[in-house]
C-alpha cells in the first residue's frame, strides 16, 4: 500500500507538467524560479564556510525559522486542494494510523521539499567545515526537513477541516496581507542592523530565543554544537524531537478525525461567489462589514480617498525640509499625519451610502452592528499600511528606540479618529458625491456644518492624542524611557476613545433613524 501511494504521489508530480499550454508555461516558470532561488540560497550558504560561527548560526537559524513558518502558512495563503487529503483514501478501509504514516512519508515527495533538502544539505556542509561532527549535521538536516513536512501536513489538514467552507480569494488575500504585515517590518529591521563582521546584539538575542523554539530548534542544533559543544546543545535537540513527536501525534489525530467525520452538504451560505459575505461572520455586524468592504475596494469614491492620504502625508515633508528641519526629524512626521487622516476617513461614511442606508434602518439593525461593521474596511486598510510605514519611518530616522513611541502616537491618532468619526457620521452627516459620480464632483453644501464636522473630528483626535504626543516628544528630546509610556498611553487612550465613540454613535444611530432616512432621500 505504501509503495502504491508513493507511486501515485510521483505520478501527480509528473502530471503537473501536463495540460493546456498556459498551465504548462506557468508550471515551468514556477519551477524555474524555485530552482533559481534554491541555487542562489545554496551558493549563499556555501560562501559562509569561512565566516564566523555566530554569523553562520544567525543566518541559518533565522532562515530556517522563516522557511518553517512558510511551510505552515502556505496552505492558508494558497488555499490549494490537498492531493494527499486522507479523505480521498477513505474507500480503501485502511487503519487511520497506518494511513497517517504512509501519507506523512509521501509528503516528503514534493518540489518544495526537494528544494529545502538541497539547501539543508548545503547547511550541513557548512557546519562540517566549522568542525561540527557529521552525525550532528545530518541530525539537524533530518529534523529540520521532517518538521517542515509534518507542519505542512498538519496545517493542510486544518485548512481542509475548518476553512473549506469559507475558502475564497478574499480570505486568501487577508492571509497574504497578514504575512506582508509581518515580513516588511522585519525586513526593514534587519536591513537597518549594522553587522560589521559580527552579529548585532538584538539579532543574537533573537537567535538564542529561536534556538529553543519549535521553529528554530532543529536548525540551531548543529550550530550550538559548534558553538557550545554537544552537551550544551541538548536543549535544542530535545525541543526539536518534542516538536516532531507533537506534530506526529497531531497529524495522526487529524487523519482519524477526517476519516470519521461526516461531511456536511453545502448550505446556501457556503456556495461560491459570495465574496466577502462568505468570509465575514454570519452576524448583522459581519454583514455590514462585508458590504462596506465591497464598497471600499470597488467604489472609486473610497479608493481615491485612500490613495490621496499617503500623498498628503508625503507632501508635508517638503515645507519642513525647505525650512531647514533635519531630515531625521522630518522622517517622523508623515506617518502620524497618515494615521490621523485614516481615522478621519469614515467621518461621513453614512452619506456615501446614499439611499442604501434604508436596509440598516428598515431591518432594525442595532447601532453597534452598524457602527462597528463600517469601521472594518478602515481597519483592514489602515493597520497593514501603518504596520509597514512605521518601521520604514523609524529606519529613516535611525533610532529604533523610538519605535514604541511612534506606534503609540499613530495608534492614538488612528483610533481616536475612528471613535470620533463613528459619532460624526450619524450626528452631522453632510452631502457627498453620489454612487457612480466622480469622486472629485462634490454637491453644493448650504452652511458650514460640513466644514465644522470635518474640523471637529480632526482637531478632536489631535487633542485626545495629546498625552501620547507629549510623551513621544519627551522620548525624542529628553528621556528615551518615555517611549514605552507613549506606547501604552497612546494605545490605551485610543482604544477607550474608540469604544466610547462606537457606543455613542450606536445610540445616536438608533435614535435618529428617521432623520437619517430623510437625509439620505434629500441628498
Amino acid at each position: 500500500m505504501a509503495a502504491h501511494v508513493l507511486r501515485l504521489r510521483l505520478a501527480l508530480l509528473v502530471g503537473a507538467l501536463r495540460g493546456d499550454a498556459g498551465h504548462v508555461r506557468r508550471t515551468v516558470l514556477a519551477l524555474f524560479l524555485l530552482v533559481a532561488a534554491t541555487a542562489v540560497a545554496c551558493w549563499a550558504l556555501l560562501t559562509l564556510q569561512d565566516a564566523a560561527t555566530p554569523v553562520v548560526l544567525a543566518v541559518i537559524v533565522l532562515g530556517g525559522s522563516a522557511v518553517t513558518l512558510g511551510f505552515a502558512l502556505a496552505p492558508l495563503v494558497a488555499g490549494a486542494t490537498d492531493p494527499l487529503d486522507p479523505r480521498r483514501f477513505a474507500v480503501l478501509g485502511l487503519p487511520s494510523g497506518r494511513l497517517a504514516a504512509v501519507l506523512a512519508v509521501a509528503g516528503f515527495l514534493s518540489v518544495p521539499t526537494f528544494a529545502l533538502l538541497a539547501v539543508s544539505v548545503c547547511a550541513a556542509i557548512v557546519w562540517t567545515a566549522h568542525g561540527v561532527p557529521w552525525p550532528a549535521a545530518v541530525i539537524g538536516v533530518v529534523l529540520g526537513v521532517a518538521t517542515c513536512v509534518l507542519l505542512a501536513r498538519v496545517c493542510m489538514a486544518l485548512t481542509a477541516l475548518f476553512l473549506r467552507e469559507r475558502r475564497s480569494r478574499e480570505l486568501s488575500g487577508l492571509f497574504a496581507l497578514a504575512v506582508l504585515v509581518v515580513v516588511v517590518p522585519v525586513g526593514v529591521f534587519f536591513a537597518s542592523l549594522e553587522w560589521r563582521g559580527r552579529v548585532p546584539t538584538q539579532l543574537a538575542e533573537a537567535v538564542a530565543t529561536l534556538a529553543v523554539t519549535p521553529l528554530g530548534a532543529a536548525w540551531a542544533y548543529p550550530g550550538r554544537v559548534a558553538q557550545l559543544g554537544t552537551g550544551s546543545a541538548t536543549a535544542s535537540l530535545l525541543v526539536a524531537l518534542g516538536t516532531l513527536v507533537v506534530l506526529g501525534l497531531l497529524w495522526a489525530l487529524l487523519v482519524r478525525l477526517m476519516l470519521s467525520r461526516t461531511e456536511r452538504p453545502l448550505s446556501g451560505r457556503e456556495r461560491g461567489g459570495l465574496g466577502w459575505f462568505a468570509v465575514a461572520p454570519g452576524t448583522p455586524g459581519g454583514a455590514v462589514a462585508a458590504r462596506s468592504l465591497v464598497y471600499w475596494l470597488r467604489d472609486r469614491r473610497y479608493i481615491v480617498n485612500v490613495l490621496i492620504i499617503p500623498i498628503a502625508g508625503a507632501i508635508t515633508t517638503v515645507p519642513l525640509l525647505i525650512a531647514g528641519v533635519p531630515p531625521q526629524i522630518v522622517a517622523l512626521v508623515p506617518v502620524p499625519i497618515i494615521a490621523l487622516f485614516l481615522g478621519w476617513l469614515p467621518h461621513n461614511d453614512l452619506a456615501y451610502d446614499s439611499t442604501a442606508v434604508w436596509m440598516h434602518i428598515a431591518s432594525g439593525l442595532r447601532g453597534v452592528s452598524d457602527r462597528a461593521g463600517r469601521l472594518v474596511p478602515v481597519l483592514v486598510i489602515g493597520i497593514p499600511l501603518l504596520a509597514i510605514l512605521i518601521p520604514v519611518a523609524i529606519s529613516l530616522h535611525g533610532r529604533w528606540a523610538l519605535l514604541p513611541a511612534m506606534v503609540g502616537v499613530c495608534a492614538s491618532l488612528f483610533l481616536c479618529g475612528l471613535g470620533l468619526s463613528s459619532i460624526s457620521s450619524v450626528l452631522a452627516p453632510y452631502a457627498a458625491s453620489r454612487p457612480g459620480d466622480s469622486p472629485f464632483q462634490q454637491p453644493p453644501r448650504a452652511g458650514s456644518a460640513s466644514a465644522i464636522a470635518q474640523a471637529l473630528v480632526m482637531i478632536g483626535a489631535i487633542v485626545l492624542s495629546a498625552p501620547a504626543l507629549w510623551f513621544a516628544w519627551l522620548a525624542l528630546t529628553a528621556d528615551i524611557e518615555d517611549s514605552s509610556t507613549a506606547l501604552w498611553v497612546g494605545l490605551g487612550g485610543g482604544l477607550v476613545v474608540l469604544a466610547v465613540g462606537v457606543a455613542i454613535g450606536a445610540a445616536i444611530f438608533e435614535r435618529r433613524g428617521g432623520r437619517l432616512m430623510e437625509f439620505a432621500e434629500s441628498v
